[in-house]
């Protein structure tokens, strides 16, 4: 059973930053390609950003790119989020997942991530 842990969600002003932590355990976490979703009140999930197993490559949601970086330490078995530049529109909840194959590189759609995290609140003031 993969477990998904995530923390450093808080509340932070417009132009702050903030950085997400996900750990996970229960599988070789190296194999996986990782993802971030974020759910607004009274919005759909939406993809973040992604990464794949090794982190060589990575892939961002348009509204995010040049704003956000996700990056990986297989040592940690843990995946983050950098977020700068916040704004109020960044407010959501925002979640970790697993992609549902091994050395498969996934990005915005969910079906293919089979594990989840908890989530962890992130609210932008203006």
């Amino acid at each position: 059973q993969v477990q998904l842990v995530e923390s450093g969600g808080g509340l932070v002003q417009a132009g702050g930053s903030l950085r997400l932590s996900c750990e996970a355990s229960g599988r070789t976490f190296s194999s996986y390609a990782m993802g971030w979703f974020r759910q607004a009140p009274g919005k759909e999930r939406e993809f973040v950003a992604s990464i794949t197993w090794s982190g060589r490559s990575t892939y961002y949601l348009d509204s995010v790119k040049g704003r956000f970086t996700i990056s990986r330490d297989n040592a940690k078995n843990t995946v983050y989020l950098q977020m700068n530049s916040l704004k109020p529109e960044d407010t959501a909840v925002y979640c970790c997942a697993s992609a549902a194959s091994p050395y498969r590189p996934v990005v915005g759609d969910s079906l293919q991530y089979d594990n989840w995290g908890q989530g962890t609140q992130v609210t932008v003031s203006s």
